[in-house]
């Protein structure tokens, strides 16, 4: 059954990109609890298994229902379109701890018996105290689970997000809205998206945040109850080499004409990235990456643009020909 959101002129104008190290910290944990949900993520459920023994997470996966709520104030849309984790999880901290326990009431109810649980009720007792002690858990799961990454994670996120902002200039939201997920359809105003359950809502001059993600790919979610700017979560493009390890596949013929360094910078780029992503993906020094990317911008081989705190490269047609040809 669809979730239909009804736009009107405001919204129109309100409506923006954004990235969340904090959804993606929750939903890492929602990944830990069903590791065979996305195949994509089995090189990192290897690689964070030994960080992830050193957590309990039964508290956060107890509000994570296999279907229905999970509460809106542990993930609340970010405020800016670079929000940092540090200012997100201010905002989860400050919230109310009264409107917390309805939320957390709310995901409880989802899941047979957990309200009864001694665990379940211990959160429902003290919501002041719930809304820090899980605040702490979602800090410690960043620390151990997701930032050691972040720089790759946030490069896909914001190479989509420029990707999607350029089609926006293109064809316009009603145009846009349909390619960012196939579950989507747009028709007069009215965004109606492939769901679980029948739901209305009039989005009432908020605009609509548009997120993508790579943990909850490759599901949509949307949804965030008033005070939350309305929301739609979707999978991110480009995840299927997310956890590659660099390979040996530069072309010999480019390695000749290049050089070693620049040409395996030239041919990660598959997806716009900064300096410290490649730098990580490629297990490089930053330094060295950028001088390897000012050299392949001065050859014309790249170009680059701003985006929010970071510069983002990508190759130009002639760049994108180099890189795919043979030995």
């Amino acid at each position: 059954m669809p979730f239909h959101l009804h736009f009107g002129e405001d919204d129109l104008l309100r409506c923006r990109f954004a990235v969340s190290p904090l959804w993606e910290t929750q939903e890492a944990v929602r990944t830990l609890d069903r590791p065979s949900r996305h195949g994509y993520h089995t090189g990192w459920l290897r690689r964070i298994r030994a960080a992830a023994a050193g957590l309990d997470l039964a508290p956060l996966w107890l509000l994570m229902p296999r279907r229905g709520h999970t509460p809106d104030w542990l993930g609340p849309p970010p405020l800016g379109p670079a929000a940092t984790f540090e200012e997100e999880i201010a905002a989860v901290r400050a919230a109310d701890p009264r409107a917390a326990r309805e939320d957390t009431a709310r995901a409880l109810a989802d899941t047979p018996g957990a309200a009864e649980s001694p665990l379940g009720r211990a959160l429902l007792r003290d919501p002041a105290r719930t809304v820090q002690r899980l605040a702490d858990l979602l800090e410690a799961a960043w620390r151990a689970l997701i930032e050691p990454d972040w720089p790759r994670l946030r490069a896909l996120l914001e190479a989509d997000v420029a990707f999607h902002s350029r089609r926006l200039a293109e064809v316009g939201l009603g145009g846009l809205l349909p390619e960012l997920d196939r579950r989507f359809a747009w028709d007069a105003g009215k965004l109606t998206v492939e769901w679980k359950g029948e739901h209305v809502r009039e989005l009432g001059g908020q605009g609509l945040v548009l997120m993508p993600s790579v943990f909850s790919w490759p599901d949509v979610v949307s949804g965030f109850d008033p005070p939350w700017q309305p929301t739609l979560v979707y999978p991110a493009r480009g995840i299927g080499g997310l956890w590659a390890e660099p390979t040996e596949r530069t072309s010999g013929a480019l390695v000749r004409l290049l050089g070693r360094g620049r040409a395996t910078v030239l041919t990660a780029l598959d997806e716009p990235a900064g300096t410290s992503a490649l730098a990580h993906r490629l297990g490089l020094a930053p330094s060295s990456v950028s001088a390897h990317l000012a050299a392949l911008r001065g050859a014309g081989l790249l170009t680059s643009r701003r985006y929010g705190h970071q510069v983002l490269y990508e190759r130009t047609p002639l760049g994108m020909a180099l890189a795919s040809g043979g030995d």
